[in-house]
C-alpha cells in the first residue's frame, strides 16, 4: 500500500484532476437518469456529458485560480474543503444558469450533479488522507514506547497529531482517557478515547502502554497528583505538558512533552497573567536588567526579548553568568556586543556613567544578595549590595529620567528577622522615597521562594538526593511560600504596568507550602530510600514566612484579583548613608534593624493609605 501511495503522491495532481472530471461525469450521468424515472432509453446521454464536461472545463480554470490542485492546502484538510466548496458551487452555479436559458437538459440535472460531484470529491479527498494517516500510523507500530493520554482536549489532539507525524517514530499513542461523557465515543486520528481517568491502571495494562501522558496544560495540582500516583502504580513512566504559562508557543508538540517536577504538584495554580495585553511598555524602549546572570534576571531578560525591547541591556558583575545568558537568548555567545554590560552595583561612578552614556527608559532592579545564612554572617556585605547598590541604581535613575523602575524584593522583608529581611526592606522604603521625588514610576515586586533558582531548597533537595541522601530539612513544621521563575518573571512585567509610585506588589500565592512535603514527594519520584534528617531553624529564619508586615492592608487589590497593592513608608538616601559597611557583625546589624524600627505605621490610617 505505501508504494502505490507514494506514487499516487508523485503524481498527485493528473491523477487527482481524472478523479474529479470522474465525479462530474458519473454524477451529471446519473442524476440525469433518476430524472428520467430511471427510463435509460430516453435519458439525453450526450448532452448530459457534453455538459459535464463543459462545467469539468471551467471548474479547473477556476481550481487552477485558487490553486486547489497545486498544494495550496493539505488533502482533506478543513481549508481544502473550503476552497473545494467554493470552486465546485461557482463552477454548477454557472451552468445553471446557462442551462436556464438554453434549456439543454432538465435545470434539476445541474444542481443535482454539482452537489453529487462535491460529496464525491471530497468523499474521495477523505478517503485518500485516512490513507495516508493509516499508513502513516503503520510506521509507528515496531520500537515505539506505546503512549496512553490522559486528556482528548485540543491539545490531546495536537499532540497525537504531533506523535504520528514525527519522523523518528518515537511514540506511538495506543489510547486516550477522558473523563467528559460526550467523548466516550471519539477518536483522533484514530486513536479512540477508551475511558475515564479511574480506569487508568486496568487501561495501562490492557494496552501495554509504557508511558502516560498528561495531555492537560490547565491540570490543577490536584490531577496531576492523581495521574501521578495511579501511573506509578500501574509501572507506568508518566509525561506531562507544560502550564500554558510556560509554553512557548501556542501549538503543543511532543518536544513539550517533560517530566513532572515539583511545580506541577505545589498545591496551587499558577498566575494568570496577560503579559501580552500589559508588556506594550516594553516594545521599542530602552530597558536594563541588574543581575542580568542571576536565576530571576536571566528569565527575565528572556521574557522582556520576546517583547522586541528597542534595546535590552543587561548587567551583571559575573562574566559567566552573563554568558550563559547570551548563549540561551541567541544561541551564540561572544560577549562583544553591548547589550552585556560587566559592573557592580556597588560602585556608584560605574553606574552613573553607565546611565548618562545607556539612557534606559525602563529598569529592573535585580541585582542582590540573598543567601539568608551567609548574610548573618557577613551584614556588611547586604548593606554595600542590597542597599547601598539599591540606591546608586535609584539616584542613577531618577538623575537620567528613567520612566519605571521596579525593584525585586523578598518576601523576608515582610516583618522581618535576618538581615536580608532587614536590606531588602530599606530598599523597598528607599524605592517609595525615590517614587515621591522622581518623576518616572517606582515601585517594588515582593514575591516568595522562588523553585528552580540558584540555592533553592528544590536545587538544594534534588542535589541530596543524587548523592543518596539524606535530605536535611530545618524543622518539620516549617513553612514557606513558593511559585515558578516564570510566576515570578510575569510578575515584575505586569508591575511596571499597575503598580503606583512607591508601592509594593504582592501576589496572592496561596497557602504556604511544608519543606517537608515537599522533601517527601521528591524521595518519592525519585523511587530511592532518603531519609529526611532535620538540622534546626538557623539564625534569622522563620519558622513561618509572612508576605504583609502586621501594619501592612493585605487586600486591597484594585488591578488584578491575585496582586494586592501594598504603601510603603519611605526612608531618605541621609538616613541610609550612616548604615556602617564595616565593622563588627552585631554593630552592623543593630544599625540595619533599627533603621526598620521607625517604619509602623497603622493599617487603618487613612491618610497614609491614600499616600
Amino acid at each position: 500500500m505505501s508504494d502505490v501511495v507514494a506514487f499516487v503522491r508523485r503524481h498527485r495532481v493528473p491523477f487527482a484532476l481524472a478523479f474529479d472530471a470522474s465525479a462530474w461525469v458519473v454524477s451529471f450521468l446519473f442524476f440525469a437518469w433518476l430524472r428520467y424515472d430511471n427510463m435509460s432509453t430516453t435519458v439525453p446521454w450526450a448532452a448530459t456529458t457534453v455538459a459535464a464536461v463543459a462545467v469539468f472545463a471551467l471548474y479547473v480554470v477556476l481550481a487552477t485560480v485558487f490553486r486547489l490542485h497545486q498544494g495550496r492546502a493539505g488533502t482533506g484538510s478543513l481549508e481544502q474543503m473550503i476552497l473545494l466548496g467554493a470552486v465546485t458551487i461557482i463552477s454548477g452555479a454557472a451552468l445553471f444558469v446557462v442551462n436556464v436559458v438554453g434549456h439543454w437538459i432538465p435545470r434539476s440535472v445541474p444542481v443535482g450533479g454539482t452537489l453529487g460531484a462535491l460529496v464525491l470529491m471530497a468523499w474521495g479527498r477523505a478517503f485518500w488522507r485516512r490513507l495516508r494517516e493509516r499508513d502513516l500510523e503503520q510506521l509507528h507500530r515496531d520500537g515505539a514506547c506505546l503512549a496512553l493520554l490522559v486528556g482528548a482536549g485540543e491539545a490531546g489532539r495536537e499532540l497525537v497529531n504531533s506523535m504520528l507525524r514525527d519522523p523518528a517514530r518515537r511514540w506511538r499513542p495506543v489510547g486516550i482517557l477522558d473523563d467528559d461523557p460526550r467523548k466516550r465515543h471519539l477518536r483522533i486520528r484514530g486513536v479512540p478515547v477508551i475511558g475515564t481517568t479511574s480506569q487508568l491502571e486496568e487501561q495501562v495494562a490492557a494496552t501495554g502502554a509504557d508511558t502516560v501522558v498528561l495531555a492537560m496544560p490547565s491540570a490543577s495540582s490536584e490531577d496531576v497528583d492523581r495521574v501521578r500516583a495511579a501511573a506509578v502504580k500501574a509501572g507506568a513512566d508518566v509525561k506531562v505538558l507544560p502550564s500554558t504559562t510556560q509554553l512557548l508557543t501556542e501549538r503543543v508538540g511532543i518536544r513539550d512533552l517533560r517530566d513532572i517536577n515539583i511545580t506541577d504538584v505545589l498545591g496551587r495554580n499558577q498566575l494568570d497573567t496577560d503579559v501580552d495585553a500589559i508588556a506594550d511598555y516594553l516594545t521599542g524602549r530602552r530597558v536594563l536588567v541588574t543581575g542580568a546572570g542571576g536565576s530571576i534576571g536571566s528569565e527575565l531578560c528572556r521574557q522582556i526579548h520576546r517583547f522586541a525591547p528597542g534595546e535590552l541591556m543587561m548587567l551583571d558583575r559575573d562574566e559567566s553568568a552573563l554568558h550563559a545568558l547570551q548563549l540561551s537568548i541567541h544561541g551564540r555567545a561572544l560577549l562583544d556586543s553591548d547589550e552585556v554590560i560587566l559592573c557592580d552595583i556597588r560602585d556608584a561612578a560605574a553606574v552613573d556613567a553607565i546611565f548618562q552614556a545607556r539612557r534606559p527608559e525602563v529598569v529592573f532592579h535585580a541585582a542582590a544578595l540573598k543567601h539568608l545564612p551567609m548574610l548573618e554572617q557577613y551584614p556588611a556585605e547586604a548593606v554595600k549590595t542590597n542597599v547601598i547598590g539599591t540606591r546608586n541604581m535609584l539616584e542613577s535613575s531618577d538623575r537620567y529620567d528613567v520612566d519605571k523602575f521596579v525593584n525585586i524584593s523578598t518576601d523576608k522583608a515582610a516583618n522581618p528577622t535576618s538581615v536580608l529581611g532587614y536590606s531588602k526592606r530599606i530598599a523597598e522604603r528607599l524605592t517609595a522615597e525615590q517614587a515621591y521625588r522622581a518623576q518616572g514610576t517606582y515601585l517594588s515586586v515582593r514575591f516568595g521562594n522562588v523553585l528552580g533558582s540558584r540555592g533553592s531548597v528544590l536545587t538544594s533537595f534534588a542535589k541530596q538526593i543524587a548523592e543518596g541522601g539524606p535530605i536535611t530539612v530545618t524543622d518539620p513544621e516549617v513553612t514557606r511560600f513558593f511559585m515558578t521563575i516564570e510566576e515570578a518573571c510575569q510578575l515584575v512585567i505586569q508591575a511596571a504596568a499597575i503598580g503606583g509610585a512607591g508601592e509594593v506588589l504582592v501576589l496572592d500565592m496561596g497557602e504556604p507550602v511544608r519543606i517537608v512535603d515537599m522533601a517527601q514527594q521528591l524521595i518519592e519520584q525519585s523511587g530511592e530510600n532518603i531519609r529526611i534528617e532535620y538540622t534546626g531553624l538557623r539564625e534569622g529564619e522563620k519558622m513561618h514566612e509572612e508576605l504583609f508586615a502586621e501594619h501592612e492592608p493585605q487586600d486591597h487589590r484594585p488591578r488584578h484579583p491575585l496582586v494586592s497593592h501594598v504603601p510603603v513608608p519611605p526612608v531618605t538616601a541621609g538616613e541610609v548613608q550612616d548604615l556602617p559597611t564595616t565593622g563588627e557583625r552585631q554593630y552592623v546589624m543593630r544599625a540595619l534593624m533599627g533603621l526598620c524600627q521607625d517604619e509602623l505605621v497603622p493599617a487603618d490610617d487613612e491618610d497614609y493609605l491614600r499616600r
